[in-house]
C-alpha cells in the first residue's frame, strides 16, 4: 500500500514549560501540519508514506523536509520553490501556548503568504504525481488557504478518483482561515469523491435539497452525541453519498486543559461501531485528531475488524497526547494495541 497526502507543513514555535507567549524568553522549534502529521505517523508504523507540498528553497524549508525524512516520510514530491515562484518566500508558522490545568491551549497562526499559497499549481502534472499510489488523504485546511489551493485539492480528488485510488478526507474546520459557510460549501463538493470520511462537519446534509428551511440532518446533534444520534447521521451521509464506505468521528470530553477523555464512532460495513472511552492526562494536545485519522487508516490497511479499527484509532490519538510535538512518533503498533486493550503495564 503506497500512501500520499498533500498540505502545508509549518514551523511550530512553543514557549517551554507551559509558559505564555508574552512570558517567553525562548521558543522550542519543531514542525507540523495536519497532513504532514498523518504521513509521519503512518511512516513510523511502517506504511510507505509520501508527502506533497511547497516549501521555500531556503534553510527553513529544507529543515522541514529534513524533519519529515527523519521520520521515514518520502519527500520527493515536495516542491522547493524559488523566490521567483513564491515572492514572499516563507514557510508558514504557528505559535502554540500549551494549556495547563484550567488554562486551555491556544494557537496563533502566522501563515499568510506562505510558499504553498503563492505557488502556481497549474504547472503540476497531477496524473504523474499520483501515479502508482494507492491511497490519497486530503483535508479541509489546505483549500482554506487560498483559491489556488482550493483548486489543487479539487483537481487532486478528481485525478485520484479517475485513477481508482482510495480517498480519505477530513473536514478539519479552521475558523481563522475561512467562514463556516465557506467551509461547508467547499467540503460538501468533495464528498462525491470520498471513500473514507473523518468527522461529520463542515458539510451540508440537507433534509430537503429543494427547501433548505427544513434544516440539516445534523441540526441539534450535541457535541457529545449518543449512539443513536451518530448512527442516524452516518446513515444519512451514506444515503446521500453511497460512495462513502467508512465514516469515523472521535468525540472529546474536556475535563480541564490537562485532562480529556476520547471515544469514537465508526460507520463501516453497514453498521455503526462505538469505541472504548479513554481518559488521560495531556502533555501535548495538538495533532490528536491527526493521530486518530492515521490510526484508523493504518488499521484499515492492516485489515483489522471494525471494533479493533475504531479502538485502535482512539488509542492512537490518546497516545499522541503524551508525546511532544505535532506528530504521533510511535513506531510500535503493539504499543498502541496494548493501550487499546487498556494494558498500562511496563514493557520489558
Amino acid at each position: 500500500m503506497r500512501f500520499i497526502t498533500a498540505g502545508e507543513v509549518m514551523l511550530r514555535l512553543t514557549p517551554p514549560n507551559y509558559e505564555k507567549i508574552r512570558m517567553a524568553g525562548s521558543f522550542e522549534a519543531s514542525y507540523g501540519g495536519s497532513e504532514a502529521n498523518i504521513a509521519l505517523a503512518l511512516a513510523n508504523l511502517g506504511v510507505d508514506s509520501s508527502f506533497f507540498s511547497v516549501v521555500p528553497d531556503n534553510s527553513i524549508g529544507k529543515s522541514a523536509i529534513r524533519w519529515l525524512r527523519a521520520n521515514d516520510v518520502h519527500c520527493t514530491p515536495v516542491i522547493r520553490a524559488t523566490a521567483e515562484e513564491t515572492p514572499t518566500h516563507r514557510l508558514g508558522t504557528y505559535y502554540l501556548e500549551t494549556g495547563y490545568g484550567i488554562r486551555a491551549s491556544k494557537v496563533t497562526y502566522d501563515r499568510k503568504h506562505s510558499a504553498i499559497t503563492e505557488y502556481d499549481f497549474s504547472k503540476v502534472d497531477l496524473d504523474a504525481l499520483l501515479k502508482d499510489f494507492d491511497w490519497l488523504h486530503l483535508s479541509g485546511i489546505t483549500p482554506a488557504l487560498c483559491p489556488g489551493c482550493a483548486d489543487l485539492i479539487m483537481r487532486m480528488l478528481q485525478t485520484a478518483k479517475k485513477q481508482g485510488m482510495t480517498i480519505s478526507f477530513d473536514g478539519n474546520f479552521r475558523a481563522t482561515l475561512w467562514t463556516w459557510e465557506e467551509a461547508r460549501d467547499f467540503c460538501t463538493k468533495c464528498l462525491p469523491y470520498v471513500d473514507v470520511l473523518f468527522g461529520i462537519e463542515p458539510y451540508h446534509l440537507w433534509k430537503d435539497e429543494e427547501d433548505h428551511s427544513k434544516g440539516d440532518w445534523k441540526d441539534g446533534i450535541p457535541r457529545q452525541p449518543g449512539f443513536g444520534d451518530e448512527d442516524l447521521v452516518f446513515r444519512k451521509f451514506v444515503e446521500k453519498f453511497p460512495n462513502i464506505k467508512c465514516i469515523a468521528r472521535h468525540v472529546r470530553y474536556v475535563h480541564s486543559g490537562s485532562e480529556n477523555s476520547l471515544k469514537a464512532y465508526l460507520w463501516y460495513e453497514g453498521r455503526t461501531w462505538e469505541s472504548k472511552l479513554f481518559t488521560f492526562t495531556i502533555l501535548d494536545r495538538v495533532g490528536g485528531g491527526d493521530a486518530f485519522a492515521s490510526g484508523l487508516i493504518y488499521a484499515m490497511i492492516q485489515g483489522y475488524e471494525p471494533q479493533e479499527m475504531v479502538d485502535f484509532a482512539v488509542a492512537s490519538s490518546a497516545l499522541k497526547h503524551t508525546i511532544h510535538g505535532d506528530g504521533n512518533i510511535t513506531d510500535d503498533a503493539n504499543a498502541i494495541r496494548s493501550l487499546m486493550n487498556m494494558n498500562f503495564e511496563i514493557q520489558r
